[in-house]
């Protein structure tokens, strides 16, 4: 078993190696995708600013604490669509029978169909979010549990995606649900938790997690709580189970479309 998960791994890792070498064909443009995407980021600072000149907090942050929600939130957006970058169009491979080429492949059909491929801005998001953390105070335990929440909230932005697109195997036209549901786990991300009151809050930790993977992260990195650390690894880990019993039942239903396409 333990092997089976290392060749799987070792495979995905792979595939984006050669999906960064590709993109690396062209360095100026590689760089400047990268770098145009720390400063779009870094433009919101302003608005901020302007606010935090009004009032000493906002929704019971502090500017602090709404830079290191920034970072936490550009991070694992950046770790999600760089690492599984089609796992946010999984609607379109499903709907267009193109994960026949993966079915033949004698690894797992999800990892394989959603690792294929990177999203290069996605690294500006990553180091961007490490910046942030430099803003707020960087120390090597907030460095490690930031590290350690980016790849949480990645990999439970990653598995939202996943649960939403594969309901392109019983429903047509399922990719607006997907689309929709991606737009708010993103765009919610980065206000601070206290403007959200009522049935909103309770959305933000139960169906849309934003506040597991992005609101929990910074109280913890702010005064350290082992059972909101505790919550966190848990989610993380029934998000990632969901995603894959939910894509294998519905990829019982998957129709072929006899595509002839070769992967390289």
């Amino acid at each position: 078993m333990l092997m089976e998960v290392k060749n799987q791994l070792k495979v995905s890792l792979l595939a984006i190696k050669y999906a960064v070498m590709r993109e690396m064909l062209n360095k100026v443009t590689f760089i400047t995708n990268i770098i145009f995407m720390i400063l779009n980021n870094a433009s919101f600072i302003i608005q901020w600013l302007i606010l935090f000149s009004l009032k000493d907090n906002v929704g019971g942050y502090s500017f602090k604490q709404v830079m290191l929600l920034w970072g936490i939130a550009s991070a694992t957006y950046g770790f999600a669509h760089f690492f599984f970058k089609k796992a946010f169009s999984l609607s379109d491979t499903i709907n267009n029978g193109k994960l026949d080429v993966y079915l033949v492949q004698p690894k797992n059909v999800l990892l394989s169909a959603i690792c294929t491929d990177v999203d290069v801005s996605a690294i500006g998001d990553m180091l961007y979010g490490y910046i942030m953390l430099f803003v707020y105070g960087f120390n090597i335990s907030s460095f490690l549990l930031f590290t350690l929440f980016v790849i949480c909230g990645g990999l439970i932005i990653t598995c939202v995606s996943v649960i939403l697109n594969s309901l392109s195997f019983w429903f047509q036209k399922s990719d607006i649900i997907a689309d929709t549901g991606n737009s708010l786990m993103t765009n919610i991300a980065t206000y601070p938790e206290g403007i959200f009151k009522g049935v909103v809050k309770i959305l933000l930790f139960t169906l849309i997690p934003v506040g597991i993977a992005n609101y929990l992260p910074v109280k913890i990195i702010s005064e350290f709580n082992i059972y909101l650390f505790v919550i966190v690894i848990g989610v993380t880990i029934l998000f990632i189970m969901l995603a894959f019993i939910i894509f294998n039942k519905g990829l019982k239903k998957y129709s072929s479309s006899n595509l002839m396409i070769a992967r390289i």
